[in-house]
């Protein structure tokens, strides 16, 4: 079975969108990212994406098709689905998930079968799938940019119950990669 692999962008002095709630400064280089390897191995090894309703409409839903870096099945945390479906196609797929955040990583894995899943967000979604304990891998992408004030990831978490290890660290480009192997 694939890993769930949780994590974000994030500014050097930690924060994951501004004010405002715009993440524009911490991905000014996604498109030179996405020609990377580490993205290349990223998608490959992706069966399944794991988003919160804020995250899942930080776009047009339309766009995801054809545009989004994961091809494959979405699964967006959320009790209140939109009125319309999004534009899918036989790879990428949308599936509103209410019951839960464990309910929501079961159905990605079953989905994901020996691929990872991904949750590149939010943060709530993040929070809670760490503090449940359903998360394989956390990663952290520092940018060298300060936000100065803004919406952090790493707030509210019980440190009882999320406890990490440092399991690699790369740079790509201006990003520092962190990864975390959460302890049990």
């Amino acid at each position: 079975m694939g890993r769930v692999i949780a994590g974000m962008t994030m500014s050097l002095d930690g924060f994951v969108a501004d004010t405002k709630g715009k993440i524009d400064r911490l991905y000014a280089d996604m498109a030179e990212f996405r020609q990377s390897p580490a993205m290349a191995a990223m998608i490959a090894a992706t069966g399944a994406v794991l988003m919160g309703r804020r995250t899942f409409e930080m776009a047009d839903a339309d766009s995801y098709v054809g545009d989004y870096e994961f091809q494959v099945p979405i699964f967006v945390l959320t009790t209140h689905p939109p009125a319309r479906l999004p534009r899918q196609d036989d790879r990428l797929t949308f599936t509103f998930v209410g019951d839960g955040i464990a309910d929501a990583v079961a159905r990605a894995r079953a989905v994901a079968g020996e691929k990872d899943v991904q949750v590149p967000g939010g943060i709530s979604v993040i929070q809670q799938a760490l503090q449940a304990g359903l998360v394989d891998e956390f990663q952290l992408d520092i940018v060298p940019v300060l936000l100065g004030d803004g919406l952090r990831l790493l707030e509210n978490l019980d440190p009882e119950r999320v406890r990490l290890e440092t399991i690699g660290v790369e740079s790509v480009g201006q990003r520092a990669s962190l990864r975390f192997n959460p302890l049990r």
